[in-house]
């Protein structure tokens, strides 16, 4: 990927989950404190180190879209670069227009860095209206900063140099 300043440990991997990941993938999203729905393995890809998963993130498939969701680094791997390269490849891989929500001004300066930009739900394809529009309606209840962006690289932002 050209805009990839992120490179792996050499002692870790990027690979696609597997069946026996879906134990680790729950864990890491219910500690991340992020919506345990719609966790399916065959989704979701994973950085390895050492044999264990040190981060995840899944590509949802919609049938106009895809949605970049459970991006997680685990704590004791945070700051080096990691959650930005797994967005950087899962943003590669995705074959639908992109979009994801995140709650936040630093995950959404984070998301726009990569290439994300703010949307309103009016705007989503039909098959994500409804499920960012719950989301939506529950941010504005709760007084939550809910972010629904869409990736549009060419919004991208050329400072890059504080990547979380």
């Amino acid at each position: 990927m050209a805009n990839d300043l992120t490179i792996l440990p050499p002692s870790c991997r990027f690979r696609s989950a597997e069946a026996t990941d879906i134990w680790t993938i729950r864990k890491l999203v219910l500690l991340a404190k992020l919506d345990p729905t719609q966790l399916r393995w065959q989704q979701f890809w994973v950085i390895e180190c050492e044999q264990r998963i040190i981060a995840c993130g899944q590509l949802r498939n919609y049938g106009d879209a895809q949605e970049l969701g459970s991006l997680i680094v685990t704590p004791d791997w945070q700051g080096r670069g990691l959650g930005t390269y797994l967005a950087q490849q899962l943003i590669e891989k995705a074959e639908k227009p992109l979009y994801l929500e995140c709650v936040g001004d630093r995950l959404a300066k984070f998301y726009q860095r990569l290439g994300f930009v703010p949307v309103v739900w009016q705007v989503l394809p039909p098959s994500l209206r409804r499920k960012f529009g719950v989301t939506k309606f529950a941010a504005t209840v709760f007084r939550l900063p809910v972010f629904i962006m869409h990736y549009c690289p060419s919004q991208m932002k050329q400072d890059n140099s504080d990547l979380i």
